[in-house]
């Protein structure tokens, strides 16, 4: 990696784009210190620290979410409409038909899902007026003030989706991936300094500390591996002749990533599960739905064997749904078919859409163990050990790697494109 990156440097394109990349990134930091009008930003700071959906929340917007800045809803609406038209893709025949229409297709369906974003993050500016509402952090509540108070959680998440597409395309790497990693980065020192206070105060000993660090070094070498780790359906392409020249028969494989849809299968899981929590918080901790969700035995109390199980078995069950919704086995089996192409010793047509469907169930299957495992360690950590309130999670740990390998993939694709250039001329 850091090779790659001394590379890229030398080359005066990929160096301006990596500015740009980082003069972006600066600005969207200096947003999330912005607080929006009106709001007491104090009494929201014990939400983010809980360990609901606002917690999670508050960590992928950088802490942006209890300080209450413009940037508090962060990229996650444009997250929610992209899920949304992905999955409205498969069910809806114009949107189908429009994916297989090449680039025009894609800038139609890419301009849908900002039209969902801004809807999406009106309803969520809403709910999130309700929320500070309920724990008295807004100031007054005067209809000029909500009007406000939504405008500029709405205009700053619509600004964040802008600032995410322009580094795509002028800088380095996906841009929305880039501000959830760059958030999630942002709340490494604040679990160093937690770590550090338990240590001073006697929470903690050193020895549970070495064995903290050497369990977090030893799931992040896993997640590296196993992000790395592909099945490779082999294709074999027969020879064929076009225009009265003679192409020769050509090997290739289907690649087929292990943890493919590992983030998304936690995020689902994790919504199930929390969920009941997070309205159980707003009933009062009187109230029988409180009593039902918190109470001992409650397969929605977190920490618990009964939660962690229910929890392990969902994000498996969310892996292999969303790896049998998205991929298509029939459309891949038919496209090998009208290319020439065929599966060794797997017959075209019906045979080689079975085929591939049961290397991706099993495929699926696996990823959603292993993800199961880093998602449900730190539950067990902070649980069963002297680590408490401490954000850290195997979602976190996925797409921090996630996001990195891809970024360095894309400056390898960079560098390559321009020394075949450099070589051509």
């Amino acid at each position: 990696m850091l090779s790659t990156l001394r590379n890229a440097w030398k080359v005066a394109d990929l160096r301006k784009r990596i500015f740009f990349t980082l003069a972006m990134l600066v600005i969207f930091r200096f947003g999330n210190f912005i607080t929006v009008p009106f709001v007491d930003a104090s009494k929201l700071t014990s939400l983010g620290n809980q360990g609901t959906l606002f917690g999670f929340y508050n960590l992928i917007s950088g802490g942006a979410f209890a300080r209450c800045s413009i940037f508090a809803m962060g990229v996650v609406p444009y997250i929610n409409s992209s899920i949304i038209i992905q999955l409205l893709t498969i069910a809806i025949p114009y949107l189908e038909q429009l994916s297989k229409e090449g680039e025009d297709g894609r800038k139609k369906i890419q301009n849908y899902t900002r039209y969902g974003a801004v809807a999406f993050g009106l309803i969520q500016a809403f709910g999130q007026y309700a929320i500070m509402t309920q724990l008295g952090a807004v100031t007054s509540n005067s209809i000029w003030n909500i009007m406000i108070i939504m405008l500029v959680l709405i205009t700053g998440s619509t600004f964040l989706m802008w600032l995410g597409e322009q580094i795509t395309v002028k800088g380095i790497g996906n841009g929305v991936s880039l501000l959830i990693f760059i958030n999630i980065v942002s709340r490494m020192p604040d679990i160093g300094v937690k770590i550090v206070s338990y240590t001073t105060t006697g929470s903690i000993n050193i020895v549970e500390v070495v064995g903290f660090v050497l369990v977090v070094i030893a799931m992040f070498v896993a997640v590296v591996i196993a992000s790395l780790a592909e099945r490779r359906i082999p294709v074999q392409y027969a020879g064929r002749t076009v225009a009265g020249k003679t192409y020769k028969g050509q090997s290739t494989h289907i690649p087929i990533n292990i943890n493919g849809t590992a983030v998304i299968a936690i995020i689902f899981a994790m919504s199930v599960m929390q969920f009941p929590a997070t309205i159980a918080q707003f009933t009062g901790t009187n109230s029988a739905f409180y009593r039902l969700v918190m109470g001992n035995g409650s397969v929605f109390k977190d920490y618990t064997w009964q939660y962690s199980l229910i929890y392990f078995i969902l994000i498996v069950f969310f892996t292999w749904f969303y790896s049998e919704v998205t991929f298509k086995p029939d459309e891949m089996a038919e496209n090998i078919h009208k290319s020439s192409g065929f599966i060794p010793g797997i017959r075209p047509g019906e045979a080689t859409a079975k085929y591939i469907s049961g290397v991706l169930t099993r495929i699926a299957i696996l990823g959603g163990l292993f993800a199961s495992v880093i998602a449900i360690f730190p539950v067990l950590i902070q649980g069963y050990t002297n680590f408490k309130d401490i954000s850290f999670g195997g979602t976190m740990l996925l797409i921090m790697v996630g996001v990195s390998l891809d970024t360095v993939r894309q400056i390898e694709s960079q560098l390559v494109m321009r020394h075949y250039q450099g070589f051509l001329k």
